[in-house]
């Protein structure tokens, strides 16, 4: 659900701290007011993760206090206002996006602290950067990291899921490769259950876990291939990487990111290059990531989740709740259906995923738009699942969200405000001192960026988010930068972000393309060539449809295991 901004070596969402470069280190207050950086030692900023700010500071009298923010945060999920769908983003995007900010924001380091750590690793381990750590972590060469992979060090390792007792088809059968890797060891139910790869924030919800797991079979498929092709074992690792790293960023250029940006704006972007963020880098610079995107524009995906999704066979129909969806992972989850306590992480008798969980990409992708003529790989209308449409509207369930979605299993439950997503996104954002709305469009301009301001009427009437009189006339002066981008997207974008927040996303992912190791910025002449589609792959063109019929064969049987009803 794009959740990039807290500290990626806390693993948390209780408490966050950001160090931000040339400020020091960001700590959440506790009354969630603004906060005075703390510089830390050469050490402590090495083992953080690197933020940096893109616009100005704003001063504390320009952010919203508590009761405004409680206000605004219930406005944004209240129940009583119906979402519109956006009919041409799959949902399946929607978690693709949150799997794209952990590959952006993982501290490969974090968790090995106890471990003596050169400042090459560190650096290295750290990177803001479409690269795929999240996949790779430090790779198969690795002290610490050959744990994900399997003895050969080419392949990423795969799980198995469990079968459901007394199911006699196939729900009743542990299926392999179709959960990620668990740990399996350990005194601990939640010992065992934590998945086996690099960041464990791919297993905070299903659907992120189920693409990550697509993605595992991704890179083995390119194994494979390239060893049919007798490519030199010397060698065959890194070439995978390329080429995993390489199709997936042109997948996020050119399917995922015009669906969720103004495609006018993703093109300008990527033909004529950044203008506002880190326009020149030095070969040496390593990019850094601005608290403007982490805090405010990517977290659009918040308002792109549904409540309910048509999961599969078993649990079709919206059955497949977003609180289940929780549930059964191993991070915010136990794994194990209800009346199973999903607070109690010891709690449940499922250690792997259940069978009857197994997702059924067709629901959450359209194939159709790649292989219109594979019947068996479509479904009805009624079975689909689409986004909700980026505005300033989320689905009631995240405003109460699980503990277990933030790290705060096991501790006395916060204020009923505080586990609402919409207030713990402006809360944050009061902490650092983000710019506000207004501020950046100055910024922008300022640095000959042409975008166009939201009236007050525009922040104050959109579509979404009804506020009243006062919240009008504070945002009209100053407006958090989240709900501007989303108010711009709303009134201005048709449902993508546009203007400000448009521009910010466009230009952190070319950065975060041209710091990768392997860079799409950087061989502007490479193309495309895994579609199982040939006169795809003769147009230049390879989507998210495309990377799924690769990693799954083109299996309409692997892409949805538990058939049809």
């Amino acid at each position: 659900m794009f959740r990039p901004a807290r500290e990626p070596q806390s693993k948390r969402h209780v408490r966050s701290s950001f160090y931000v470069v040339g400020e020091g280190v960001l700590a959440e207050s506790a009354d969630g007011g603004p906060a005075e950086p703390l510089a830390p030692s050469t050490v402590a900023a090495l083992r953080r993760f690197q933020f940096s700010r893109l616009g100005p500071r704003a001063k504390a009298s320009q952010m919203l206090d508590r009761a405004a923010r409680t206000e605004l945060a219930e406005a944004m999920t209240d129940p009583d206002r119906d979402q519109p769908d956006q009919a041409d983003v799959p949902a399946g995007f929607t978690y693709l996006g949150q799997f794209v900010d952990h590959d952006l924001t993982l501290d490969a380091t974090a968790v090995r602290l106890e471990e003596e750590i050169t400042v090459r690793e560190l650096l290295q381990g750290r990177s803001p950067a479409l690269d795929l750590d999240s996949l790779y972590g430090l790779g198969p060469d690795h002290r610490f990291d050959r744990r994900f992979y399997e003895d050969d060090g080419l392949r990423l390792k795969t799980g198995t899921t469990q079968g459901v007792p007394g199911d006699g088809s196939v729900v009743g059968q542990s299926l392999a490769g179709f959960d990620l890797p668990r740990v399996g060891a350990g005194s601990l139910r939640s010992e065992r259950r934590r998945a086996l790869i690099p960041d464990p924030r791919n297993d905070e919800n299903l659907v992120v876990a189920q693409i990550h797991n697509a993605f595992i079979r991704f890179h083995n498929r390119v194994v494979a291939d390239l060893v049919d092709k007798g490519v030199s074992s010397a060698v065959l690792f890194e070439s995978a990487r390329e080429t995993v790293v390489k199709h997936y960023q042109w997948m996020l250029v050119h399917d995922f990111l015009p669906r969720i940006v103004d495609p006018a704006v993703v093109t300008e972007v990527f033909t004529n290059g950044r203008r506002v963020f880190e326009p020149a880098p030095s070969e040496q610079d390593r990019p850094t990531m601005p608290i403007e995107f982490s805090v405010a524009a990517y977290r659009l995906g918040h308002s792109m989740v549904r409540g309910r999704y048509n999961w599969n066979r078993v649990f079709d129909r919206g059955r497949g709740t977003l609180e289940l969806l929780f549930q059964f992972s191993g991070t915010s989850g136990i794994l194990s259906p209800p009346p199973a306590d999903p607070t109690d992480p010891e709690a449940g008798d499922f250690e792997r995923l259940p069978t009857n969980w197994i997702a059924d990409f067709r629901r959450l992708f359209a194939f159709g738009e790649a292989v219109p003529d594979r019947a068996e790989l479509l479904v009805p209308d009624a079975q689909f699942n689409v986004a909700k449409r980026i505005d300033t509207l989320l689905v009631n369930p995240l405003a109460n969200l699980p503990l277990g979605a933030f790290g705060g299993r096991g501790q006395p439950a916060p204020p009923a405000i505080e586990l609402n997503l919409a207030f713990r996104n402006l809360t944050r954002a009061s902490m650092l001192r983000l710019a506000t709305g207004q501020q950046m469009v100055e910024h922008f301009v300022d640095r000959k960026v042409d975008v166009e301001p939201l009236s007050a009427a525009d922040l104050g009437e959109g579509g979404g988010a009804q506020l009243s009189d006062g919240l009008r006339k504070q945002l009209a002066r100053n407006c958090p930068l989240w709900f501007y981008v989303l108010r711009e997207a709303e009134v201005k974008g048709g449902g993508k972000l546009t203007g400000v927040g448009g521009r910010i996303v466009a230009e952190v992912f070319h950065r975060a393309i041209e710091g990768s190791r392997y860079s799409l910025v950087r061989d502007p002449f490479w193309r495309p060539f895994l579609s199982p589609v040939e006169e795809r792959n003769a147009k230049d063109v390879f989507a998210m449809t495309d990377l799924l019929l690769y990693a799954f064969q083109g299996r309409a049987d692997l892409l949805n295991p538990l058939g049809v009803s």
